[in-house]
């Protein structure tokens, strides 16, 4: 194994998160705010130590293989929240390092999960590095260095595979570092278009492009305790939820709409799932808000609609409080938990492409009992897909409901509450947010005992990289020569 290029990708990495705070930086320098300090030394500490890595390990063989590739990505989400919580503990913003950790790792997974109880007390410099750590986390922090990593003379396609969500990631591209530039040009164009439709509707400037960093990202991160509901306006609320829609469309579907390949945008059988499910799902709790409450059409059907999406493309923003709903209507929200956005979006879950290829999988394998000597393979997009592809959507549907099952059960012992327990383990899994119970979209995490925050981040990280990534690593044989 090459262990000096990992460290040296990491020091890279590192690098580049003290950058990145140096944003965070100028913010609170704008806003004459006493949190300019801490993220200064923080950025200082990052890049020196960052730099220091990078030039040590100028020797080490570029060649990234598989497990380094699977080592570097499983490791920098966990590097990047130990380095986050600087400016956090620094400024006393958050003292206390679990909680710090708690909340910097769900930035980066982009879960949205916090422990903060007075969101609006904090500084600004503080407020912008919380939206830009789930902005970064997005579009995938390997994503961002593969733009860079070939001026090291390292290649970057096991980082890639390692990275992307979804079970066959797609490449614009045939070169990877184009890729990246692409995904992240569209990344920040719909960032930019985000924050411009928020002013015209009435947002301050600081708090459109905190909320287009955690939209884009589908992190729902907001610089306001209530959330969008902070918000009555309904034109935010409508430009939060198309770009939250376009956050957990596949990438690749928006690059080819902006190149005015429409057709084939709209014959795609994913991102036409997507619409589907969102619509019947709309459909259901608007009619269901209707009947059991008392809320005219249009704020009932923005209600269901922004709920719906928020849910399906994990952001978890919120303008309702959902739990004090009918029974039958959190049901089907809890139901979206598992779902996710499409294969090569931010969002995380299990994905619509998974659901999709699991339920043709099914019908045609009662088509196979009716037929046991017929050739019936499944078709995505009218190609045949591998029946590799297929095993593995089969297992991660497997391991994904048993890690959900006995995390829930690990976490009644910290959190006696079913329903609670349920609620945040799925969320956390899902890297939803808000979740059912004590942790609901009107509640927090902070009451979640230390040992239950540290338990909550390792499954935040565990969905993030969609599992194979991590549960590699306790493989023995992935150890071996």
């Amino acid at each position: 194994m090459n262990v000096k290029i990992i460290i040296r990708v990491l020091g890279f990495l590192i690098l580049v998160e003290g950058v990145a705070m140096l944003l965070a930086l100028a913010v609170s320098l704008i806003y004459g705010e006493n949190d300019s300090t801490a993220i200064a030394i923080s950025s200082g500490i990052s890049i020196l130590l960052g730099g220091v890595i990078a030039l040590l390990t100028q020797k080490a063989k570029k060649d990234i293989g598989k497990r380094e590739g699977f080592i570097i990505v499983a490791f920098v989400w966990v590097i990047f929240s130990f380095f986050g919580t600087l400016p956090y503990v620094l400024s006393g913003s958050i003292p206390n390092f679990t909680n710090a950790f708690f909340e910097t790792m769900s930035g980066f997974t982009t879960t949205g999960s916090s422990i903060l109880s007075d969101i609006e007390i904090l500084p600004h410099g503080i407020l912008f590095w919380r939206s830009m750590s789930q902005w970064l986390g997005g579009m995938g922090i390997i994503v961002l260095s593969l733009a860079i990593l070939p001026v090291f003379g390292i290649g970057g396609m096991q980082l890639y595979v390692a990275e992307v969500p979804g079970p066959a990631p797609d490449k614009i591209s045939p070169r990877i570092r184009q890729t990246a530039k692409t995904l992240w040009i569209i990344y920040l164009g719909f960032t930019i278009a985000e924050t411009l439709l928020l002013l015209i509707g009435g947002m301050s400037l600081f708090d459109a492009v905190c909320h287009s960093f955690t939209t884009m990202a589908t992190g729902g991160f907001s610089t306001k305790q209530a959330s969008i509901a902070h918000w009555s306006s309904p034109f935010i609320q409508y430009v939060i939820i198309v770009f939250m829609f376009l956050a957990g469309t596949n990438f690749t579907i928006s690059y080819l709409a902006i190149k005015g390949r429409f057709k084939t945008v709209f014959k795609d059988e994913e991102f036409k799932y997507y619409g589907i499910f969102v619509l019947l799902f709309t459909g259901l709790i608007f009619a269901g808000l209707l009947i059991t409450t008392q809320l005219g059409v249009e704020h009932a059907f923005r209600d269901a609609l922004f709920q719906v999406v928020s849910i399906i493309t994990t952001t978890g923003f919120a303008t309702a409080d959902y739990l004090l709903w009918a029974p039958i209507l959190i049901i089907l929200l809890f139901t979206l938990f598992f779902f996710g956005g499409s294969a090569g979006s931010t969002g995380g879950s299990i994905k619509i492409m998974r659901i999709v290829l699991l339920l043709k999988n099914s019908y045609y394998e009662l088509r196979r009992m009716i037929h046991p000597h017929a050739i019936i393979p499944v078709k995505f997009n009218n190609r045949s897909v591998d029946s590799k592809i297929i095993t593995n959507v089969l297992a991660f549907f497997m391991l994904y409901f048993i890690i959900f099952g006995v995390s829930t059960i690990i976490f009644t012992l910290m959190e006696p509450d079913l329903e609670s327990a349920m609620g945040a383990v799925a969320t956390s899994l899902g890297n939803i947010g808000p979740g059912l119970g004590n942790v609901g979209p009107a509640e927090n995490f902070l009451h979640v005992s230390p040992a239950g925050k540290w338990f909550l981040s390792f499954l935040m990280l565990l969905g993030r990289l969609e599992l194979f990534t991590i549960l590699v690593l306790f493989s023995p044989s992935f150890w071996k020569k």
